[in-house]
């Protein structure tokens, strides 16, 4: 039995472990189809840019559509969100391979299936990663991140030196064949697995509504923005690596598609040896300090590759980049988890992955435009200047710490008994909530309200103010506004056990006899609208 601060401890819970196997040889299939595809670009294109843009057919729907995945995931069953979208990945691949074994793909066509696939990856990755919470409880949960990782990884190291063994001895069609099979195992995976029910009695959420709660949630909550900032920057000067690797083993280091596999694997030994070690350098580092060493790990990378001509002493640097890529990648999506109560972790998680594979997405684009106009070696050392600005922005937005903060719901809010037969879509709600606070106490006061603002717009507050009564000087009202009833009571279960925290202080400092008083009332507006309109007309000439 594993020890709890081990590596391999979410191992031991049998659904985590059941999927992440089948994950593994998903993720191998999915590499062997990457060199299949890469490959068989510069078959049918001379243009680097379009060989570049393989790369970026796969990482721009996740930019596009995670947020719609994300807002899914957290308001249906990710299961069968993720089946759906494995489902998609096998007709496209399907599709791909015979194509390709008609001989009847062009360059367009194949950015076209690779697009669907990466359509597959933008529905699956936030209902995938956003459940690994159900897996597994809260202390296992950077390991599992980081596990998550180390699987892929694992198929990084071996699977692109098989494809492009497959590739060079029977074609990219039979590595399309080999993806195409490879869904099948985590499809019985997903169909195994029962996630635990939803009790939730409050009507789902429609799309939209849920896209710009989660963007609140983000916009209110400064340290997954520090996220958000550096995954984009890492991202966007990482990807070139990647992006042109194809080009680096065909015409820096004179190889065929083995050494291209070959290099590919390097990258993915480095990443295990980078998954291998994160738990030991959180322990000797900082998070900020974690996350430059992924950044300077790259620059080094990107230089060497651009100025070697040998492929041992350029896939050596690979591993450099490798680790450093699972290091930042493990560090942030940790972080974002751990800062994120579940109600929204979807949506988190699916904007950290619109910013971060959108900047793979734009600097796919991005290096290999350069590389068309300047040469691969000016791409390569440009990717590597911007890397060493993104340590230098760790000066100004410098990586939390990992949240230690209690994020299961507070569960205290008891709907109240109304005498007014309010329906769900009864609105707009106003509350006011009035405190007696002592004159001694109004900088702490100013201080927790300053806080509760942050947390009350968090979680679905609008047009939130502070009154003080003129003729009573101690009395204070809060007011905010919520659209209906039922999104005031799904704005109260929405509070955590850390938000407790701020309301707790509040209750010290209020001096009234009794609880502060809370107001509940519905807005009606007096003036009919068509006087309302004529009444503004006549008054105000502006």
């Amino acid at each position: 039995m594993p020890d709890r601060q081990s590596p391999l401890a979410p191992l031991r819970h049998p659904t985590y472990k059941r999927i992440w196997f089948a994950s593994i040889a998903s993720n191998f299939g999915g590499l062997i189809q990457a060199v299949g595809a890469a490959w068989i670009m510069t078959a049918l294109s001379t243009s680097e840019n379009m060989i570049a843009l393989v790369q970026a057919s796969t990482s721009l729907p996740i930019m596009l559509f995670s947020l719609i995945s994300g807002a899914l995931a957290d308001s249906f069953d990710r299961r069968r969100i993720m089946l759906s979208a494995q489902f998609l990945m096998l007709i496209a691949s399907i599709m791909l391979t015979v194509f390709a074994w008609a001989d009847l793909l062009t360059p367009w066509l194949l950015l076209f299936f690779t697009f669907m696939i990466g359509c597959g990856t933008a529905l699956n990755n936030p209902s995938w990663q956003a459940s690994v919470g159900e897996m597994v409880p809260r202390e296992d949960l950077p390991a599992a991140v980081t596990l998550n990782s180390v699987g892929f990884n694992i198929t990084r190291s071996v699977g692109p030196a098989i494809g492009g063994v497959i590739v060079a001895a029977a074609g990219a069609a039979a590595a399309f064949l080999v993806n195409a099979l490879s869904y099948f195992t985590l499809i019985y995976a997903l169909f195994k697995w029962q996630p635990p029910k939803n009790n939730s009695t409050l009507p789902r959420e429609q799309l939209l509504a849920a896209i710009s709660a989660g963007m609140r949630y983000v916009a209110m909550s400064p340290n997954i923005g520090k996220v958000l900032v550096r995954g984009f920057l890492f991202g966007l000067s990482a990807s070139a690596i990647l992006a042109l690797m194809p080009l680096v083993a065909r015409d820096l280091v004179e190889g065929g598609p083995l050494t291209y596999g070959i290099m590919l694997g390097a990258f993915g030994v480095g990443a295990i040896g980078g998954a291998l070690i994160s738990a030991r350098l959180r322990e000797m580092l900082s998070s900020e300090w974690i996350v430059r060493v992924a950044f300077l790990g790259f620059a080094l990378s990107a230089g060497v590759t651009a100025i070697s001509t040998n492929a041992i002493i350029t896939s050596i640097f690979l591993t450099i980049s490798g680790a450093s890529w699972v290091l930042a990648l493990s560090l942030f999506n940790t972080i974002v988890q751990l800062s994120t109560p579940r109600w929204v972790v979807g949506r988190a998680l699916s904007l950290y992955q619109t910013l971060t594979f959108g900047g793979i997405a734009v600097g796919s684009w991005l290096w290999g435009s350069l590389a068309e106009d300047h040469g691969l070696t000016f791409s390569l050392l440009c990717s590597c200047v911007l890397m060493l600005l993104g340590v230098v922005v760790g000066f100004k937005l410098t990586m939390p710490a990992f949240a230690s903060l209690n994020l299961d719901p507070l569960n205290r809010f008891v709907e109240p008994p109304l005498r007014l037969d309010v329906k769900p879509r009864s609105g707009p709600i106003a509350i006011m909530v009035d405190y007696e606070i002592d004159d001694a106490d109004l900088p702490e006061f100013m201080a927790i309200m300053a806080e509760r603002r942050r947390i009350r717009i968090r979680d679905g507050a609008r047009n939130w103010s502070l009154m003080r009564d003129l003729e009573n000087p101690g009395v204070w009202t809060e007011i905010y506004h919520v659209p209906t009833w039922v999104e005031y009571v799904r704005h109260n279960h929405r509070r955590t056990q850390a938000d407790a925290e701020s309301w707790d202080r509040i209750l010290t400092l209020h001096k009234g006899k009794t609880r502060p008083r809370v107001h509940r009332m519905i807005e009606r507006q007096a003036i009919p609208p068509q006087d309302d309109i004529f009444h503004k007309a006549h008054i105000d000439p502006h």
